[in-house]
């Protein structure tokens, strides 16, 4: 709503930029005899008057139909005006109802409304008004010293000397930054070598040399930073047009370091917190793995804890209770509650969704496992086509190592979906079926004798529980045998199978018993066997089968 405001002077863009005549002072009208209604309303728009780069105040409200942009370029050629005729005041507030005109040598600049101020922002007419004279004052005196040459003088050999100083020193950083790194270089190899710790090309080829030097440069290459902006500032602030920018750069820096030396004490209370609670973790995880070690290596029973299933546990709960006290402790970090944090909670949590369908897989499958004490390290299993000892259970997957040396890694969720059949579990009692298929003219009681021979010759067999023959099966053509033994290692499955099978060739080829594999329809005039003076053929060497494969 538009206020009628009456005034000591008559508000226009003719009055505002009006100039005295040549050889008379300004006078400024007075109110008794000059009066004028000046509407002032809100506007949508502000504008800032700025002299030599200084601002002087922002305009938001609409007077006399005239816009904050119309104002401040009106105010802006009125100064503009009293710059160049080298008028540095006086600068004078004079009030009026519902505003207040600044004026400079008695002549009208611009006028300030209660529209002009921002109410919302915490700002005040008379701070606002008494701030923009103040500011203007400074202004105006810089402008006008800054035409004479004297004043170009002195800021432009302030400006050098200035230059010249933060040159010097960044040259003195940079040659004290080699000096230094090169006498702690030395200091650390003069060290070594009367200690005699280790070998100097040992020390010369380890990070520890570069690591000395990085920090070093890193301390170095922040002074000269902190040099190079005071000597910017210094420069800046040499001139009266670029005096602004220096100030602003000066205030920044220390309302940074202010800033930064109350948040870091404003963090201390929450830090010592985080670092209680903390500590209190790791002293909770210590006793964790000290009782979880224990039960692994036999010296402490609990109950639902075996041994087999300690190790895994104790990480479970260790990783549980980092968690808990990550959350407990988050709160309490400088930062938690940023839209950084909060950014990064986000990113994570997407990480997570998007990656956790196999991932979970893979961890309750390893759970599985674990828990169900199917396998143990050590063990000698099969799991679909592999046979080896288990070597590393993990969270996503296990390790085996074949008989080949070679290291494979099934994921868990494979080891579930397969069966797995451990020889180590009940190694003492486990039978390994070996058959064999024999023609009916063959003495039953005869070709069990020879099986049962054949395991009593071969080393690596138990002799209890005692080797046992089976007729497995009455086929078309010939008989099934099956004998079981019990094997001693089953890492050495393999060549006590070997040996067994080669006694079991050399026995039946002894007494001539014909072994009826492969298959056949009909029977043959001399049987199937190999003589004893052909067992060692060339290029067999003769040496007892028990002495390698």
């Amino acid at each position: 709503m538009a206020r009628r405001l009456a005034v000591c002077t008559a508000l226009s863009s003719t009055a505002l930029a009006a100039q005295p005549p040549a050889g008379a002072s300004a006078q400024a009208p007075r109110s008794d005899t000059i009066a004028a209604a000046i509407s002032a309303e809100p506007s949508g728009e502000s504008a800032v008057i700025v002299l030599f780069n200084r601002p002087i105040v922002t305009l938001r409200a609409r007077v006399l139909g005239r816009g904050a942009a119309e104002r401040a370029a009106g105010a802006s050629r009125a100064l503009d005006e009293l710059v160049a005729q080298q008028v540095k005041g006086p600068v004078e507030l004079r009030p009026f109802a519902g505003g207040a005109m600044i004026t400079v040598n008695a002549r009208g600049i611009f006028a300030l409304t209660n529209a002009d101020v921002d109410e919302l922002g915490g700002e005040t007419f008379d701070a606002v008004a008494n701030d923009a004279a103040d500011r203007l004052r400074q202004a105006l005196a810089e402008a006008v010293d800054a035409r004479a040459p004297r004043v170009w003088l002195r800021s432009i050999t302030l400006a050098a000397i200035g230059l010249c100083a933060g040159i010097g020193t960044l040259w003195i950083l940079i040659r004290g930054r080699r000096a230094i790194a090169a006498r702690l270089v030395a200091a650390a190899e003069r060290a070594v070598t009367q200690a005699r710790l280790a070998d100097l090309e040992v020390l010369r080829a380890s990070r520890l040399l570069e690591l000395e030097r990085r920090l070093v440069s890193a301390v170095f290459g922040l002074s000269g930073i902190v040099v190079a902006y005071a000597t910017t500032t210094f420069v800046l602030r040499a001139f009266a047009y670029t005096r602004p920018w220096g100030d602003s750069m000066s205030g920044y820096l220390l309302t940074t370091t202010a800033g930064l030396g109350l948040a870091m004490l404003g963090a201390l209370p929450g830090l010592f917190t985080a670092a209680l609670i903390l500590l209190i973790a790791r002293l909770g995880v210590r006793v964790i793995e000290f009782a979880f070690n224990a039960v692994e290596q036999g010296r402490l029973t609990l109950r639902y804890i075996y041994p087999e299933t300690a190790q895994p546990t104790r990480r479970l709960v260790t990783a549980l209770v980092w968690l808990f006290a990550a959350v407990m402790a988050y709160p309490y970090l400088p930062g938690s509650g940023t839209d950084a944090f909060k950014g990064v909670s986000v990113f994570v949590g997407l990480m997570v969704t998007f990656g956790s369908s196999g991932l979970v897989n893979q961890i309750m499958s390893g759970l599985m496992i674990t828990y169900s004490r199917a396998l143990r390290l050590g063990d000698f299993v099969r799991i679909g086509d592999v046979d080896g000892t288990v070597t590393h259970l993990g969270v996503l997957s296990i390790k085996i190592r074949t008989l080949r040396s070679e290291e494979v890694t099934i994921p868990n969720a494979v080891v579930v979906a397969q069966t797995t059949t451990d020889f180590s579990r009940a190694s003492e009692t486990v039978l390994t079926p070996i058959s064999v298929t024999i023609g009916y003219d063959a003495p039953w009681r005869q070709v069990q004798a020879l099986l049962l021979l054949a395991a009593e010759r071969t080393p690596g067999i138990r002799s209890t529980p005692e080797p046992a023959v089976l007729q497995a099966a009455l086929e078309d053509f010939y008989v099934k045998y099956t004998l079981l033994v019990c094997l001693e290692h089953q890492e050495d499955r393999p060549r006590t199978l070997h040996q067994l099978h080669a006694h079991i060739q050399d026995l039946f080829n002894q007494y001539g018993v014909q072994i009826m594999s492969p298959n056949y329809v009909l029977d043959p005039e001399a049987p199937k066997i190999v003589a004893r003076k052909d067992w060692f053929a060339a290029p067999a060497r003769p040496e007892p089968i028990e002495s390698g494969v």
